[in-house]
């Protein structure tokens, strides 16, 4: 199902008109990408596997080079994307595919920068817990969203859906690799913060919706994972 167009986006930190600013100066490459024959599918692999290289690359503690190769692999999320609606829409398995590919690509990511913590200090509990509560609140953004549209809701609402939590994630990189460490730390704690408070947001959101239509709120029902 997708989004319903009157659900109100306008909380999220980035702002969609300069969502719009990106996409539009990705079109070009997308038409290149179309003419060439560039499947979408293509991409988000190619994605993932930038994702994966960036990750690695944050193990190795190249702070700054990782944060390069994660923002072109990010971006290629919104090329998919283009690319899909640029060859007429795009197909079920692309949209399942896609979004299971950005959790993996989420949790490598994650994972890069724990080894990177463990490698680099001694003392790595604390990190290492705020990267869990991120991840976990990443994922949950992403399964709140999933389950609401299942319902029969919209819930792509939120202070930070992928593209924020993206943003800065990168900026907490850089300035890491400027020998300022405790902007890594800082940016995890902040991603995880924003994480929940979209769940809590979309739970929110979905109440009313529910209360609205006069039906039952769908916690509990059907709560059996495939």
């Amino acid at each position: 199902m997708s989004a319903d167009p009157r659900q109100p986006r306008g909380d999220a930190i980035l702002s969609n008109a300069l969502k719009e600013t990106a996409r539009a100066a990705l079109a070009p490459l997308i038409r290149i990408l179309a003419a060439a024959g560039v499947t979408p599918n293509a991409v988000t692999v190619a994605g993932l596997v930038l994702v994966a290289a960036a990750s690695l690359v944050i193990w190795q503690r190249s702070l700054l080079l990782g944060a390069v190769i994660l923002a072109v692999g990010a971006g290629l999320d919104a090329i998919d994307g283009g690319l899909a609606r640029a060859r007429g829409g795009g197909t079920p398995f692309g949209g399942f595919l896609d979004s299971t590919l950005d959790r993996t690509g989420e949790a490598l990511v994650y994972l890069g920068i724990v080894a990177y913590w463990l490698g680099a200090t001694g003392q790595p509990f604390g990190p290492v817990m705020i990267a869990a509560l991120a991840l976990s609140g990443s994922f949950l953004v992403s399964y709140s969203r999933a389950r609401a549209e299942a319902a029969g809701f919209a819930a792509s609402n939120g202070l930070a859906p992928r593209t924020e939590r993206l943003v800065i994630l990168v900026l907490g990189l850089v300035v890491a690799d400027l020998g300022y460490h405790v902007a890594l730390v800082a940016a995890m704690g902040l991603i995880a913060i924003l994480a929940w408070a979209t769940v809590a947001q979309r739970i929110w959101s979905v109440r009313q919706q529910a209360a609205a239509a006069d039906l039952p709120t769908p916690i509990g029902q059907n709560n059996k994972e495939s």
